[in-house]
Formats: structure tokens, C-alpha cells, sequence
């Protein structure tokens, strides 16, 4: 609508000056004085038709912006249709998919159906084949039977024999396979000893004498140092072997020590169980003799690589330290192993180093449990509640003529021999007799280092000597 007006205003202002001119004869001729008014006109004219030529320019700036704002538009209508397009084939492959997932999920859940189907089919087939499997297994135990019947009537006497004969043979060879084993793992901790007997032989090297009570009965190695032995090496000493484990030694054997409030000494420590424990006591083969005056089972002797008693000085200072559990362990000549476990306090040599137990735990049988306040007795200091007994053939805390003496005299008997009272290692307990033991271990332990789990024998089973 605005494009023919303009138009118009444009034939206006052209026609104009042409009807001027056709005026302008009659207006001379007519009257002189309107040159003046005509010229005036065509200055009005022109005044018009410039402002209509910067009307028109400015309807062309209007035009040319309003055609690029026009193409904008459309540019942006072209995008919305691809848009749309686009949006709509994505909405037409939504749909497909979402047809295709329908028709997928009734597939599976037909799947489904068969599975469980054939599940129950194979669930029935087990129980027929399980009931299958019974009845074939009562077929062969019968064929089995059968057969052994068959083959009893069939095999000959010879044959019997030479089956019995073999059957020996392999007995034997599973024997020496097994001493074989056992000889095996003795070398190995014989081997893991060798550290111990350098310490050991070092020690014995530089020493001057070694006192001797009788040629069989050897002094326990003493504690030896380079220098003096105030030196300062003493202050880095454990006091116990439980410490010495707790710094992470596991290797058992002979090690120095120093205990609260005493000089240091050499003890075995028994590393195999779950804490270290100090030997006081081992018997094992008869090697050394146990029966020795006081001064001896005060001070200590034996072989720590064999038999030994530590001494009652050595025990009562580890002892003093605190609550200590005394650990005993017999095996008899059958191979049955036995432990007791007590509470120990030990007073020193005022009272002749009266103890005073109270038992904790063990399987073996406890005839030291009326121990409570009893002297230590020796050949040559008898300090037993009751004399009628005569004195012991070892030290020992006697009571009721030593129903429980593991320093007795060893004895090398047959299981089904019993001994006299007071002879051999014994520990017994009710009306049984006295049988000698073939091995004894006594060792002590701070209570603190005690396992939960108690350590377990070789064998629950109980020997003959009980």
C-alpha cells in the first residue's frame, strides 16, 4: 500500500513544474507584477520536490532494511522447517524402536516361560536321576558283595598269603617313610640350632674351668662378655624369651637374658609356639644325672642342647617379675603328649623357694594341685611335709611322697612296666600305678604373653604313666 502512494507523490511533483510552464505565458501577458509570485511558486516547487527526494531516499533506506529484516525471517523459517523435519523423523524412529521393544519383550517373555518350563523339566530329572543314582548304588554294594564272596571262594590260600605278605611290606615302607620324615624334620631344627651352639662354643672357648659336681653332670654355659660385664651390651638383654619373641626372633634356641633386678644368663627359648617361653626343665634321653644336691639345683646344670635344670636363682628372679604361668609337658614311651598349665609365684631362698600354684588350664591330670606353700626338697635338704617317705632321688617341690616328680631318675622301661614310688619321671594322678615318662619339658611365661588358644598336644589321648 505504501509503494503507490509514493509512487503518486513522485507523478505529483513531476507534473507540477509542467502546468507552471503552461501558466507562465498567461500570467506574463496578463500581468508583469507575478513574476515575482511565480518565481516564488517555483521556489515553493522545488522546496517540495526536495523534500520529497529526501522522502523518497529515505522510503529506499526503509525498503532496502525492511527486505534484509524480511530475508532474516525467512532464514529462520527455513531453519524451523529443517528443525521440525529433523524432530519429526527422530520421533518416527523413537517410534519404530519403541515397536521393536514391545515386540522384544513379548519375545523374552515367552523365553521366560520356556525357561522356567525346562527348569522345573530339569529340576524333576535331577530328583529322578539322584533317585537313580541310589538305586545304583545299592545295586553295586550288593554286586560288590557278591563279588567279595565270589572272590573269597575263589582266591586260593597262596594267593591270600602273598596279598598279606605284600600288605606287610607296604606297612613297613609307610614306617620308614615316616621315621624318614621325622628324621628329616629333627635335622632341620638341628639346623636352625647351629647359631646358637657358635654363641655356645664361644662362650666355652673363653672360659678358664667349668665346675663339675661328678664328670656326668656338666655346668649350664654361663654369660660371658669380651669386656667387663658391666658393659653396656647388658642393657640391650631381654628380660625373658617372650620379649626376646616380641622383638621378632623365632628361631628357637640358647639366648642371653636379663631379668628385672638380676645378672644376665644363657636360657633355651622355645619359639614354636604362638609366644616365647624360657625353659627351665628338659628330659629327653637320660643323658645328664638329675640327682644332685641343693647347691646344683640352685645354680642350674645340664646340656641346654640336651637335658638341663636351669636353677631355682635363675627362676625365682624371671619369676619375680610379675604373673607367670608355669607350663609342664610329658609324652610318654607311646608317643602321647600331655600339658598342665598353673599360675606361678615363687618366693626366693628364705623359704627354700616355696611355691605356690594354681592351675589354669591343660588336659593333663593335676596331682600338684594341694601345692600351695611347699618347700623345694633335694637328696641333701629335705624339706617334704611328710618324712616317712625318705628323701627324693631328685630335686623337686614335693608333697605326699611325690606323686609328681619330673626330676626323678630316668628310667628306660616298657609302657605296661610300672615303677616304684619315687623312681623315675613320673606324674601321676588317682589310684593308678607309677610309670616312668620318656620326655618332660618345663618352661615359664609371663601371663600377658599367653595365647588365647591354648596350645594343643600331640596327642588328647592319655598315657600310661597316669
Amino acid at each position: 500500500m505504501r509503494i503507490p502512494i509514493i509512487f503518486m507523490f513522485f507523478l505529483a511533483a513531476a507534473c507540477v513544474p509542467a502546468l507552471c510552464d503552461k501558466e507562465e505565458p498567461q500570467v506574463h501577458i496578463v500581468s508583469p507584477p507575478e513574476t515575482r509570485s511565480r518565481f516564488a511558486l517555483l521556489d515553493d516547487v522545488r522546496l517540495l520536490a526536495n523534500g520529497l527526494l529526501q522522502l523518497g531516499q529515505s522510503m529506499r533506506d526503509f525498503m532496502q532494511k525492511t527486505k534484509g529484516q524480511i530475508n532474516d525471517i525467512f532464514q529462520k523459517l527455513n531453519i524451523f522447517d529443517r528443525s521440525f523435519y529433523q524432530l519429526t523423523a527422530l520421533a518416527s524412529e523413537i517410534k519404530e524402536e519403541e515397536e521393536e521393544l514391545k515386540k522384544t519383550t513379548v519375545v523374552l517373555q515367552a523365553r521366560n516361560e520356556e525357561i522356567k518350563g525346562l527348569s522345573e523339566e530339569i529340576h524333576s530329572k535331577m530328583e529322578s536321576i539322584r533317585k537313580d543314582k541310589s538305586q545304583l548304588q545299592n545295586k553295586v554294594k550288593g554286586l560288590e558283595e557278591k563279588l567279595s564272596s565270589l572272590s573269597m571262594g575263589l582266591v586260593t590260600s597262596t594267593q591270600v598269603a602273598e596279598i598279606n605278605s605284600l600288605r606287610e611290606v607296604i606297612h613297613t615302607q609307610e614306617q620308614s617313610i615316616t621315621e624318614l620324615l621325622k628324621a628329616m624334620k629333627e635335622q632341620s631344627e638341628q639346623l636352625n640350632h647351629q647359631r646358637m651352639k657358635i654363641r655356645i662354643l664361644e662362650g666355652k672357648f673363653t672360659t678358664n674351668k667349668l665346675m663339675f659336681f661328678n664328670p656326668e653332670v656338666p655346668t649350664l654355659t654361663p654369660y660371658l662378655t669380651k669386656g667387663s660385664t658391666s658393659s653396656s651390651s647388658t642393657m640391650d638383654l631381654p628380660s625373658d624369651c617372650s620379649e626376646l619373641f616380641d622383638r621378632g626372633e623365632r628361631v628357637s634356641g640358647v639366648y642371653a637374658i636379663k631379668p628385672n633386678r638380676s645378672e644376665p644368663f644363657m636360657a633355651f627359648c622355645d619359639m614354636s609356639r604362638d609366644y616365647g617361653a624360657t625353659v627351665i626343665q628338659q628330659r629327653r634321653d637320660g643323658s645328664v644325672n638329675f640327682d644332685q644336691p641343693w647347691e646344683r639345683y640352685e645354680n642350674g646344670f645340664g646340656d641346654f642342647q640336651g637335658e638341663f635344670w636351669l636353677g631355682l636363682k635363675k627362676i625365682h628372679s624371671l619369676a619375680s617379675q610379675g604373673n607367670f604361668i608355669l607350663h609342664i609337658l610329658v609324652e610318654d614311651w607311646v608317643k602321647h603328649r600331655l600339658f598342665i598349665e598353673y599360675r606361678l609365684r615363687l618366693d626366693g631362698p628364705e623359704s627354700n623357694y616355696t611355691v605356690h600354684l594354681v592351675r589354669l588350664s591343660g588336659n593333663l591330670p593335676d596331682p600338684m594341685s594341694d601345692h600351695r606353700g611347699v618347700m623345694f626338697s633335694t637328696v641333701d635338704r629335705f624339706n617334704q611335709q611328710d618324712s616317712s617317705c625318705g628323701p627324693p632321688s631328685g630335686g623337686w617341690w614335693l608333697n605326699m611322697c611325690g606323686d609328681a616328680h619330673p626330676n626323678g631318675r630316668y628310667l628306660r622301661v616298657r609302657p605296661s612296666v610300672r615303677s616304684e614310688r619315687g623312681r623315675g619321671i613320673q606324674w601321676r594322678s588317682g589310684p593308678k600305678g607309677f610309670f616312668s615318662v620318656k620326655f618332660a619339658q618345663i618352661s615359664v611365661r609371663p601371663l600377658a604373653s599367653s595365647s588365647t588358644n591354648l596350645p594343643t598336644p600331640a596327642s588328647s589321648q592319655s598315657g600310661v604313666f597316669l
